[in-house]
């Protein structure tokens, strides 16, 4: 995600305030309180959460499975079909993206079959890559967000750039550099691995000077006309605790797992609710009746219920058709045929992740608007 939608949804958020004599925005999108419990403070709670793990959670790749339901289901695959609101279930973003909104899912499947029939391996890799790059836009698209409002040198706007991605980078360069990880993206081998120990200690002490050289800047540039911008900084700190914690310092897949999908899932399902939610009542548009539902009478409840349908049958078919690892949960869907043959499974494969490829690659588009706050 990269947020160039600078028109944030509260109106009223919007408004100037007077901090010390001085007329400044705030940074928030919604309120305070909306973005610091669905936005701000994930990272945090889940840091809060795997604390109180058993040590067993926390350095080796077992969870339990009612846990990876929550987890994964619910918020990693749920998050991913967040994007219909934005996209194919809002009718005047898909007429004015057709073209967009219909071929790049073709292209996707295309290459995913291509992908797989070279190798699974290559396709579950590929995935993976492109995957760790939207999560990574999705922390420099949120500091963006919350820094539209500031008034500041170029140098100070790069040292944040160079920040967000350090948050984030290290923490990938450090698993990549230590295959010793009980946990993995997608599937197991599906990063490549260069064991060395001189390039593990150069890159931590770049981590360090630049995580020191962007407190400095925060620290030595406050005053008057440049008030402390909490939610900006709450980002930068809790992106640097959930990358550095899930990857480096615990070695457990329910670590990672918990700080990775809980950081990045609920707040993106988040930033969707409160923009198109908005968009809604103040569009004069025709609006779908997808929209009236989540949006309208309904609420939440409704948005919230579609997306964990479709991440459950999303999910029972992958079982049903390929993994067979949760009997019990897709009891139903394990009467399905297991596809063992590579030709079909070459096609049913990119078939089951398109709504997750799609997900990435359209998430580089949905954002960038052309409005901004004047």
């Amino acid at each position: 995600m990269e947020v160039i939608d600078q028109k944030v949804p509260s109106r009223e958020i919007e408004k100037p305030v007077e901090i010390n004599g001085t007329k400044v925005r705030s940074p928030w999108i919604q309120s305070p309180l909306f973005d610091s419990a669905f936005i701000l403070l994930p990272p945090f709670l889940a840091l809060i959460l795997v604390a109180f793990f058993p040590q067993q959670f926390k350095t080796s790749d077992e969870m339990p499975f009612i846990y990876w339901l929550l987890l994964i289901v619910f918020v990693d695959v749920a998050h991913v079909y967040s994007t219909l609101y934005r996209t194919y279930f809002n009718p005047s973003a898909f007429n004015e993206r057709r073209s967009l909104l219909v071929s790049v899912p073709v292209f996707c499947y295309i290459i995913g079959v291509i992908l797989y029939s070279i190798s699974p391996l290559l396709f579950w890799r590929s995935l993976a890559y492109l995957a760790v790059f939207h999560f990574i836009r999705q922390q420099y698209g949120i500091m963006r967000l919350y820094a539209r409002f500031e008034k500041k040198s170029k140098l100070s706007a790069t040292i944040d750039t160079i920040s967000i991605y350090t948050c984030t980078l290290y923490p990938i360069l450090f698993w990549h550099l230590n295959p010793d990880r009980n946990f993995n993206w997608f599937v197991e081998g599906d990063f490549l691995f260069f064991e060395s120990r001189m390039l593990r200690e150069v890159a931590a002490a770049l981590y360090l000077v630049i995580l020191a050289l962007y407190a400095i800047k925060e620290l030595a540039g406050r005053g008057s006309e440049k008030p402390f911008n909490l939610p900006k900084n709450l980002v930068i700190a809790g992106t640097t605790l959930s990358w550095y914690f899930g990857i480096v310092h615990f070695n457990g897949d329910m670590a990672f797992t918990t700080l990775n999908v809980l950081s990045h899932g609920i707040p993106y399902m988040a930033l969707i609710w409160t923009f198109e939610k908005d968009k809604f009542r103040r569009s004069e548009h025709k609006k779908g009746k997808i929209q009236e539902l989540t949006f309208g009478k309904f609420g939440l409840p409704a948005f919230v219920s579609i997306l964990f349908l479709l991440a459950y049958l999303e999910e029972a078919l992958w079982d049903g058709l390929v993994w067979r690892e949760h009997a019990a949960l897709f009891g139903l869907f394990n009467r399905l045929p297991q596809v063992a043959n590579l030709e079909l499974l070459s096609l049913l494969v990119p078939l089951l992740a398109l709504p997750q490829f799609t997900h990435y690659v359209l998430d580089g588009f949905i954002w960038r608007m052309k409005e901004k706050v004047s």
